[in-house]
């Protein structure tokens, strides 16, 4: 089974509601099911491009901000979600950024410059999938597998900033 990075727009009422359910119900389920059009599978991308952007002569914003965003804070209390019908419990239980936070998030992404970012891998494809940290080889265009899963979590925290949503994380 492979493992891949989950993020979920979820209004904070709909987080009070899931809370609810999981101290009323007798499985603590909280009742987690967002709209599809409300979640976001980065597959591995996002977790190559945080180790390339962590590589010499990055900016080491970038690879924070990045990884800010699929990592979540650690404040909030989320435990309640802490539970099979949310993720498969191997690897730590998901995680929130509040409003506020989704908001610099955003700002921040819209901020990269992709080309500049991308034209740093190196020339050779097994040399730029070795530094994203997917071994020797990749199969396809690295630099457009990469571009494209950063487009998509541009979009998805731009449009939870515009709604004002809280992200919520995990690896699934």
């Amino acid at each position: 089974m492979a493992l891949t990075q989950r993020l979920a727009r979820v209004a904070p009422e709909y987080l009070d509601r899931c809370r609810a359910s999981a101290l009323d119900s007798p499985g603590a389920s909280p009742n987690w099911d967002p709209p599809a059009e409300d979640l976001l599978d980065t597959d591995w991308a996002t977790w190559g491009l945080i180790r390339h952007c962590r590589g010499p002569g990055a900016d080491p914003g970038t690879a924070t901000l990045l990884d800010r965003a699929i990592s979540g804070d650690l404040d909030g209390d989320l435990g309640f979600l802490d539970h099979d019908e949310v993720y498969d419990g191997f690897a730590d239980p998901p995680r929130q950024l509040t409003p506020a936070a989704v908001a610099d998030i955003a700002t921040g992404l819209d901020a990269i410059d992709a080309d500049a970012l991308l034209a740093r891998l190196p020339g050779s494809p097994e040399e730029a999938s070795v530094a994203c940290g997917f071994g020797p080889v990749f199969h396809g265009d690295l630099a457009a597998h990469l571009a494209e899963h950063l487009t998509a979590l541009r979009e998805f925290y731009r449009e939870a900033a515009r709604r004002r949503r809280c992200v919520v994380v995990w690896v699934d």
